[in-house]
């Protein structure tokens, strides 16, 4: 077999989150791919980033009083450390703000701009004057200007479905300070991607690079029309690089972004003494992208048009893979199956994971199930009552003789699972995973019928059958690893394992085309516990709690409340139900308001609690209230506050006010709609 050089990508995780099975469903499905392709003596290498520029990432790091550079290194620790836990194993993962990134992105700007593809045009897009940065879509809401559906995102309705512009909305709010943004000029920046149609509408359509459904959905929906120029700039304020021939611009995140595969691939050149130019500027080289549906127009449109200006490798194919949902539904944060990478292997192991995913992807843009009593179902009788079982009921019968010194005669077993290498390795190579997955299951079941009709747990107890029993279980133990070694790229930590047991690594694909004989056999240890239904309610339970804490961080950081009101005025000792119903607390309506001309701070107010319901009520906020500004507001007071006899009369109560004194004085107020003399409980 030719070694081929392949290089690898999945999509860039966005530096504003966490992980989660959503994510998982790329990123392993990439893994298991490298993984065959290496096991498969090829020379492949997968390279992935932190997608870390843009609007989100500036705002959240404002919010949270830290540098953007900090927040992008804190975020990218964490996802190195969801994606470990799934043993998920990249060659290089870097970020998009290196400077082996915006070395490359100069590079071939320099190219765009040579070739003359680079336009600059007036766009009118909504600024937040408050938080002084223009909005993206996902951050302005307001009613639909079809539908008059209202909160909806500035660029598509989830009621009617139409798009439109943010500008387009009727009364629009920024969701980042929940202000009314307003309509102010910048000069852009965009390739004419246009000049290239055709080059594009070759590639796409050769059949040699994308999935049929995708070529036909481009052709459909892009490729019948001039193409439209991209917007590749935004204006200060904004994270990113700045633009070297237009001061005060920056590239949009969507245009750095892949050219973070290029960079990861540099920064692991530059570690390892590699030639670059080997592996994005050689024809001999297959560049492969797994991506998401949701972003299939920027990398088979605008990528493959940046990758041919600058002269790089153009992708070999585009992997382009569905959804997840969850029990037949979109992930749900209140049902706890919006699950976090973290979360999830607080409960379960990742192979359970893995192999699941593993047996529902195919090669088209279907979207994947997790069904979660299939998981449980599917995950105990296929990895645990077939696969390892096959081990775990030989492996201890030669822990002290070890394997026959010769193969025995098994029927065609071994003979007939080697002949199925290339089919298995065929459904690999086009990601068609759940068809390897039931090529292997078939295996598994006949190397599973072979065991219950021998019985060695039965010819254990004749001494004069050990020779026998040996053979059983060789063979067994043979059929075991043949199965392990066409699942390793799924369950890299079982291959691992059986390796250890039998004294053999996994190393290569053609190994399942020999059997082992007349090697020790190790004393068998756990490979794999059955997944119990508790354990994935747990999971779910923490899900939900993950998405309250979440949501409630979020609102603190919304608002900025600061604790320093909190600080300065601690809260009280306890008090008991008992206690505090004895304090009546009732709407009441200022009905005079009066200046008391002897005291600085008091007003004397008259509350009318209902009725002929009166009290004469003085009040220390002089300092922030007008009286003829409060005559008619609803309040809250306490109505059976004991009176207070005082030099200019008697208090006949006590209205609520929050705040520390002088002139930050806040009168409470109840909603509109309650009435004098409700009580407040």
């Amino acid at each position: 077999m030719t070694q081929r050089r392949i290089l690898v990508t999945a999509a860039l995780p966005y530096a504003n989150g966490d992980i989660h099975i959503g994510h998982l469903v790329e990123y392993i499905q990439t893994d298991i791919w490298v993984r065959f392709q290496k096991l498969r003596g090829h020379a492949c290498r997968f390279f992935c980033a932190d997608d870390t520029h843009g609007t989100a990432i500036m705002i959240r790091a404002r919010q949270e009083g830290r540098s953007e550079e900090a927040l992008i290194a804190d975020v990218q620790q964490k996802h190195i450390t969801d994606f470990a836990g799934f043993n998920i194993e990249f060659d290089n993962y870097g970020s998009t703000n290196s400077e082996q990134n915006r070395k490359l992105c100069y590079e071939i700007w320099e190219a765009l701009r040579a070739a003359g593809l680079v336009v600059e045009k007036e766009v009118t897009q909504l600024f937040d004057v408050q938080e002084n940065t223009f909005l993206a879509d996902r951050f302005v809401k307001g009613t639909c200007p079809k539908c008059k559906a209202p909160d909806q995102y500035g660029d598509n309705c989830d009621k009617c479905g139409s798009t439109y512009t943010p500008a387009d909305l009727t009364d629009p709010i920024s969701t980042l300070s929940n202000t009314t943004p307003e309509l102010r000029t910048a000069s852009h920046l965009f390739v004419r991607i246009e000049d290239l149609h055709g080059f594009l509408d070759e590639w796409t359509q050769s059949g040699e690079h994308l999935q049929s459904e995708v070529a036909n959905y481009l052709k459909g929906h892009f490729l019948g029309d001039p193409l439209r120029d991209w917007d590749i700039s935004r204006p200060a304020p904004y994270f990113g690089f700045e633009i070297p021939d237009s001061p005060g611009n920056y590239w949009y995140v969507w245009f750095d972004a892949p050219i973070g595969y290029i960079a990861s691939t540099l920064e692991w050149c530059e570690k390892h003494g590699e030639d670059f130019d080997q592996w994005w500027k050689n024809p001999e080289t297959e560049v492969h992208h797994f991506i998401g549906k949701d972003i299939t127009y920027f990398h088979t449109l605008f990528w493959p048009a940046m990758l041919k200006t600058a002269g790089f490798n153009l992708p070999e194919k585009v992997h382009i893979h569905g959804f997840l949902t969850v029990d037949g539904e979109k992930m749900s944060k209140s049902k706890g199956t919006f699950v976090k990478a973290a979360t999830y292997l607080n409960h379960l192991d990742p192979a359970c994971l893995r192999y699941y995913y593993a047996s529902k992807l195919g090669s088209r843009l279907d979207d994947l199930d997790l069904n979660l009593d299939e998981f449980i179902q599917k995950v105990n009788s296929d990895l645990v009552g077939k696969v390892v079982n096959l081990a775990s009921r030989s492996a201890k019968f030669v822990a002290n003789t070890g394997l026959s010194a010769a193969y025995p005669e098994d029927g065609g077993l071994f003979a007939h699972a080697a002949s199925r290498s290339d089919a298995i390795a065929a459904a690999y190579e086009v990601c068609d995973y759940n068809g390897a997955m039931r090529e292997i299951l078939a295996l598994a079941d006949r190397a599973n019928k072979y065991v219950e009709d021998q019985k060695p747990w039965e010819l254990r107890k004749e001494e004069s059958r050990q020779a026998e029993l040996q053979n059983i279980c060789t063979i067994s133990l043979n059929l075991f690893r043949q199965i392990v070694i066409y699942l390793t790229p799924v369950l890299p930590q079982l291959s691992q394992q059986t390796g250890e047991l039998l004294n053999d690594p996994i190393v290569n694909w053609d190994q399942a085309q020999t059997p082992l004989a007349g090697t020790a056999v190790n004393k068998f240890q756990h490979m794999f516990k059955r997944i119990e239904e508790k354990q994935v309610q747990a999971m779910t339970e923490e899900a939900r709690e993950d998405v309250a804490a979440a949501e409630s961080e979020a609102a603190a950081s919304q608002w900025n409340d600061s604790g320093t009101a909190l600080e300065q005025e601690p809260m009280s000792e306890e008090c008991t139900i008992d206690d505090f119903v004895k304090v009546d607390l009732r709407v009441a309506r200022i009905v005079d308001a009066n200046s008391v001309p002897e005291a600085d701070k008091l007003l004397q107010l008259t509350l009318s609690l209902g009725g002929d319901e009166r009290r004469n009520v003085f009040a220390g906020i002089k300092s922030a209230y007008n009286p003829e500004d409060l005559v008619g507001r609803l309040v809250i007071c306490c109505a059976n506050l004991k009176p207070r006899k005082m030099r200019f009369g008697t208090s006949e109560g006590m209205v609520l006010a929050s705040g520390p004194g002088g002139k930050d004085v806040f009168l409470l107020s109840p909603d509109e709609g309650a009435v004098p003399g409700q009580r407040v409980h």
